[in-house]
């Protein structure tokens, strides 16, 4: 820091003897003239060096975990690279501490696991070492807690809970093998994927629309069970098919649909999904044996509206897999930590902007259009004008022009160490 002369130490006094000035003229005018005058104050573009002295800097610190850059770049893959080197030599220094899981640690609290929890977080950049050693959970701490929860996939709550101390305790030289398995992955997708493209990335249960190698919209998602997983492929998205009839997979009939309905044999009539034979003839739920060893040769349609399985949206492409990215009507599941609870195919939040981001160059289909037609509960299928690259794929391990280095949980134990597996 550079030595303030007489200039800058009069213009300080100045600012500060007016600013009290003003604050005592605006209280004597009323408390919101009051509270106006104090907010110009502080956001007085000579008001020097202060976020560096005022804790409510830390509050910002999930805000810096975001960016436009997508995942799949050149500028990504130089970003892991760099990352790897930082990790490589944290390594070498002996990486981090163990932070032991004893007590749910929180803002205002003061334990010798904080000092612990402190040094942690600086080894990992999580937290300015200007803060210090100490026992207190201030709200430095807090931000940096925050920082390393969004970075991470966890809810940037602040709290150390259960799955915050696991993401904390995983070695330094794990995460570095980790970023050397992804920067492999990246390296792979390094070719031109499009001047526009959607990006599904597994393991972060999350959407990327892309456009001129800038990040235009991010969608929460919902993927594969462990058990059901979501394919990785290429394809390009060429059909959105609003108010979609719902014709369920073969797995779906017979590991939920057929034991449903020996449970409940009002399931099928409750939910609007119809039985068809292969000759488009529609068959009655009561005359079927559900208790029969196999579930009936016959497809399960339902009908478009609010209750259907995909709501309001179905966006096609082919592949081998038979799946594709949809609507729900459960939109609190993307409010979930754990969103590994589809049968393969990808549910979209949000999905009407997407809708509207992939239809742009289609006439006709602006987002009125969309909307109107989603309302009239009618189904209506819409080939896009420029069919859009689709990724499905599987990064784990990511990093960003900042330095912010991103980590989720191995779901599918595709990474090859235990330690990262989906807890």
């Amino acid at each position: 820091m550079t030595k303030a002369t007489g200039l800058d130490k009069l213009s300080r006094r100045r600012l500060m003897s007016g600013a009290v000035a003003m604050a005592a003229a605006a209280v004597t005018s009323g408390p919101a003239l009051a509270q106006t005058m104090i907010q110009d104050i502080i956001n007085s573009p000579r008001r020097g060096a202060w976020d560096d002295q005022f804790d409510a800097k830390s509050s910002r610190s999930v805000a810096e975990t975001a960016t436009r850059h997508p995942i799949v770049s050149t500028d990504t893959i130089a970003f892991v690279e760099r990352a790897i080197f930082d990790y490589q030599n944290l390594v070498a220094r002996g990486g981090w501490p163990f932070v032991p899981a004893t007590k749910k640690l929180k803002m205002g609290v003061s334990e010798p696991e904080v000092r612990i929890l402190r040094q942690r977080l600086m080894a990992s950049g999580d937290l300015d070492q200007s803060a210090g050693l100490s026992n207190a959970f201030d709200s430095y701490v807090d931000g940096a807690v925050k920082k390393f929860q969004a970075r991470h996939g966890l809810p940037p709550d602040g709290v150390l809970g259960s799955y915050s101390y696991q993401a904390l305790n995983v070695s330094a030289d794990v995460r570095l093998g980790q970023l050397e398995t992804n920067l492999v992955r990246l390296r792979s997708m390094s070719g031109f994927l499009g001047d526009r493209y959607v990006m599904v990335n597994i393991p972060a249960a999350q959407i990327e629309a892309v456009e001129n190698g800038s990040v235009v919209l991010r969608h929460t998602a919902i993927v594969g069970k462990i058990d059901r997983q979501t394919p990785i492929l290429n394809s390009k998205i060429h059909e959105i098919i609003l108010n979609p009839y719902w014709t369920s997979p073969r797995s779906i009939i017979e590991k939920d649909i057929v034991p449903l309905m020996r449970k409940d044999p009002t399931y099928l009539t409750r939910n609007n999904i119809r039985l068809f034979d292969n000759k488009g003839e529609e068959v009655a739920p009561e005359t079927i044996d559900w208790n029969a060893e196999k579930a009936p040769a016959l497809m399960f349609r339902q009908d478009p509206g609010k209750g259907n399985a995909m709501s309001s949206t179905k966006i096609n492409f082919h592949n081998p897999h038979a799946v594709y990215m949809h609507d729900t009507p459960q939109q609190g599941v993307f409010n979930k930590l754990m969103r590994f609870e589809s049968s393969g195919c990808v549910r979209v939040q949000n999905v009407r902007d997407l809708n509207t981001w992939l239809l742009r160059d289609t006439p006709g289909w602006n987002r009125q259009a969309i909307e109107a037609t989603i309302a009239s509960r009618e189904n209506k299928v819409i080939e896009l004008s420029t069919p859009v690259p689709v990724y499905f794929t599987y990064f784990s391990a990511w990093a960003s022009e900042d330095g912010v280095v991103q980590f989720r949980d191995d779901v599918y134990q595709r990474d090859g160490v235990e330690e990262l597996a989906l807890r």
